[in-house]
């Protein structure tokens, strides 16, 4: 052990290794489930000095947890409990590298925030369309890490369809420098891919090269009210049938995500305070002209009403308006945080298919466990569902917790199978979700998967326990 720190401390100086009671910060996840122990923090500043304490470790045997902003939400990016392992942070590395207009593409170390990215984009009247409701914390090295999603994919897809070109670190320290700008490069396997959305289990992304997309002209940001998903669902298909490209966000709120909201963060403004079964929030983006998106979006809302899938509408008249509406939205994590831990599920599904999965598993959970809350939102468009399962109010959320969620875990990801969905959409499987992944992946991938592993990580130092289980054959 001590060889080791000594290895690490000459590798990026002593200042930057840190060990005892300063790691705590590095060793708690976001939501406090369950902290880990780490051996070190170790913070490199450049690609090198992440090789070389890569290296060390290699030689010394040592597991390595890479890290970001620590913003996640399925537990990949704190160690385990062993304190054995060192947790890599990338937060030093957070240099604008490169940003090629011409190209619309921008090249970013790992360790930058996602904030700082968009704003640096904006500087230049172009758009990072990456947008997540912990975007003043969370790294382009994570996003990329997760495949992170967010309220944009709709319109431009998750991480991975953002990004061209990755520097990365292989388990061994060597450096792959692919930071190509190429939207067309077929010269073998597609190393990016591989990459993106590995957790950390495959190599350690130290930079990026991402696109973007000119600023648009015109953005519009309207609130619905509709009286049920299959409402929502409609209201989805007449917004692309009319606006197609132009719907850039589609977003759905159930009534108990707004109520615990509006409990645990009076000072926000919901439309219509909140009333109504469900919710939307739609965004509409045109590179030319407000009148033309702003008429699309009034006709499709007209639709709507006419045909009941809306009971009221209001456009946001300023950004000011339209910023409020998306912070009651991306506010709904934090009010469930400060309401008590909770039960969380990331799933996705067809959208023909989410109107019978909500329906199907309110009314089994509502069975099983009488009185719990049913904290439903998300991203509507794109099929991606958090749907969230708080104690019933005034209970106890950790007992809540402790005595259901491997039950309701059980019969919401057994319905969402039955549906045609996968128990992660955006958030990745990280140590919380691997026995899931066990279960439920296909056979004849888990083993490409861990043959995949194998070959770039035989030793099983990269993130070990993430993702895939190391007993699992």
């Amino acid at each position: 052990m001590a060889d080791v720190l000594a290895a690490l401390r000459e590798a990026v100086g002593p200042e930057h290794v840190l060990t005892g009671a300063d790691c705590a910060s590095y060793e708690r996840d976001w939501r406090g489930r369950q902290p880990g122990r780490a051996l070190a923090v170790v913070r490199p500043r450049h690609t090198q000095e992440v090789a070389a304490v890569v290296r060390q470790c290699a030689a010394h045997g040592t597991p390595i947890v890479p890290q970001g902003g620590n913003t996640g939400l399925a537990m990949a990016s704190t160690p385990d409990t062993s304190g054995t392992a060192v947790v890599l942070s990338l937060t030093r590395m957070h240099r604008l590298r490169a940003l090629d207009a011409a190209n619309l593409t921008m090249t970013l170390e790992a360790g930058c925030v996602l904030q700082q990215a968009q704003r640096w984009a904006a500087e230049a009247n172009l758009l990072l369309p990456l947008s997540l409701a912990s975007e003043g914390s969370c790294t382009i090295g994570g996003n990329l890490a997760t495949n992170a999603g967010g309220t944009q994919v709709l319109r431009f897809g998750n991480a991975r369809d953002l990004c061209l070109g990755l520097e990365v670190v292989t388990a061994q320290g060597q450096v792959w420098h692919g930071l190509t700008g190429l939207r067309k490069d077929n010269t073998g396997y597609d190393l990016r891919h591989l990459m993106v959305g590995s957790e950390g289990t495959l190599g350690i992304i130290t930079a990026a090269t991402l696109k973007l997309y000119p600023m648009p002209a015109a953005r519009l940001t309207a609130w619905a009210r509709v009286p049920s998903v299959t409402a929502a669902v409609a209201l989805l298909g007449m917004a692309q049938r009319r606006l197609d490209a132009a719907l850039t966000g589609f977003e759905m709120m159930g009534q108990q995500a707004l109520a615990l909201t509006a409990r645990q963060l009076p000072q926000l403004h919901i439309p219509f305070n909140g009333k109504g079964p469900y919710a939307v929030l739609l965004e509409v983006s045109d590179a030319h002209a407000e009148a033309r998106a702003r008429q699309g979006l009034e006709d499709t809302l007209q639709e709507a009403l006419e045909a009941e899938h809306a009971s009221d509408v209001v456009i946001a008249q300023n950004l000011q308006q339209a910023q409020a509406m998306w912070h009651v939205r991306e506010s709904i994590p934090l009010a469930q945080a400060q309401e008590g831990l909770n039960i969380k599920h990331d799933i996705a599904l067809p959208v023909s298919q989410l109107a019978a999965f909500v329906q199907h598993t309110d009314t089994a959970l509502q069975r099983a466990v009488p009185g719990a809350r049913l904290v439903n939102f998300g991203h509507l468009g794109d099929g991606n569902l958090h749907y969230n399962v708080q104690a019933p109010e005034g209970g106890d959320a950790a007992a809540f917790l402790h005595a259901h969620e491997g039950a309701i875990n059980a019969l919401v990801y057994e319905a969402v199978a039955a549906h045609g969905g996968s128990f992660s959409a955006e958030h990745g499987v990280g140590r919380q979700k691997a026995a899931s992944l066990q279960q439920y992946k296909d056979g004849t991938a888990l083993g490409m998967m861990h043959a995949i592993k194998q070959a770039l990580d035989p030793h099983n130092l990269l993130n070990p326990g993430a993702v895939l289980r190391a007993n699992a054959t």
